[in-house]
């Protein structure tokens, strides 16, 4: 009984250091790649172990690669792995830029890849041009009649322009700039209504694909919309903001005019009073002449005539009002 524990005991190393020898030392996916032609060394599979790459993306991607006739460094694909790059993405684009005739190398593809773009796509967009249709631009042409314009953009990606390119957004940006530009330089909307051909012509000899990641091949007018007319509008709005300021202005002549006459009624007001007041003084100084005798009577008659004779002519010059 002893010895078949012995045995027993002794099998269950065994089982366990050929399970942790295959498990680190992976001899089988050496065998793999050996018959598909990839050259790995046994070791550098150990190290991927340890580095904690896995070893069997690794091999299966150089695998992939070899098969479609690229020649490929273990080592660079697992820095790529290292640095968070996606391998797999990568040799697809290598593969798909092999048979479409396009020339892109593994350094490239995976500076694209670690830019941020999918470089799979970009070399599918290649091949493959992709419409990109604009939001409704709205613009004015010199007669003052607004076009609302829709435009399809057809582009291809520019595999040398990936890294530090611009976007879908900017070539968006550029394009609704340029139909902005072509409409207002028009003389008429119907020289546009007419030709929608212009607007394109007008846009692409602009060159809008300076410096973007993606080449413009055509740019398609599919749909154009007659506006407002904005410079009746304009026009109407000069005009009541004309009317408003006459308006205003009348008002504050009309103000000052009435002030001016406030005015004027207040120092009238203010001479009648004083002319009472010197009226009430009369009979004051009459009654102080007769008492210091520097008037008599008869001179006071005569002063009474004259009063009745200047209210008499005053009557007359005045006409009775009915």
């Amino acid at each position: 009984m002893e010895n078949i524990g012995l045995i027993i005991a002794v099998a269950v190393v065994v089982i366990v250091l050929l399970w942790l020898l295959f498990y680190f030392v992976p001899v089988g996916l050496w065998f793999k790649a050996l018959l598909s032609g990839v050259r790995i060394s046994l070791l550098q599979l150990i190290l991927m172990r340890w580095r904690k790459v896995p070893a069997t993306l690794i091999v299966n991607e150089m695998i992939t690669g070899t098969k479609a006739g690229l020649h490929l460094n273990p080592n660079e694909l697992e820095a790529h792995y290292l640095a968070k790059g996606n391998v797999p993405n990568v040799i697809q684009a290598l593969v798909s830029a092999q048979k479409a005739n396009i020339n892109l190398d593994f350094k490239m593809a995976s500076a694209i890849d670690l830019a941020g773009r999918n470089v799979f796509e970009a070399v599918q967009m290649s091949v493959n041009p992709k419409v990109i249709n604009t939001p409704p631009v709205s613009a004015v042409a010199k007669n003052g009649i607004q076009l609302i314009a829709k435009a399809r953009v057809t582009v291809r990606a520019n595999i040398k322009q990936l890294v530090g390119g611009a976007g879908e957004e900017t070539v968006l940006a550029r394009v609704g700039e340029g139909i902005v530009s072509s409409i207002g330089s028009a003389e008429s909307h119907t020289v546009v209504l007419e030709n929608p051909d212009y607007i394109s012509r007008v846009v692409l000899e602009k060159g809008l694909d300076a410096g973007t990641a993606f080449e413009i091949l055509s740019i398609d007018i599919a749909d154009i919309d007659v506006g407002k007319n904005i410079g009746a509008e304009l026009q109407i709005d000069q005009a009541n903001a004309d009317k408003n300021i006459a308006q205003a202005k009348a008002e504050e002549k009309r103000a000052m005019a009435v002030a001016h006459e406030q005015e004027n009624k207040a120092k009238a007001q203010e001479a009648r009073a004083k002319v009472i007041l010197a009226e009430a003084e009369i009979p004051l100084a009459i009654a102080e002449a007769f008492r210091s005798g520097n008037l008599g009577i008869m001179d006071y008659y005569r002063l009474q005539n004259v009063q009745a004779d200047t209210q008499m002519r005053e009557s007359i010059a005045k006409p009775e009002k009915k």
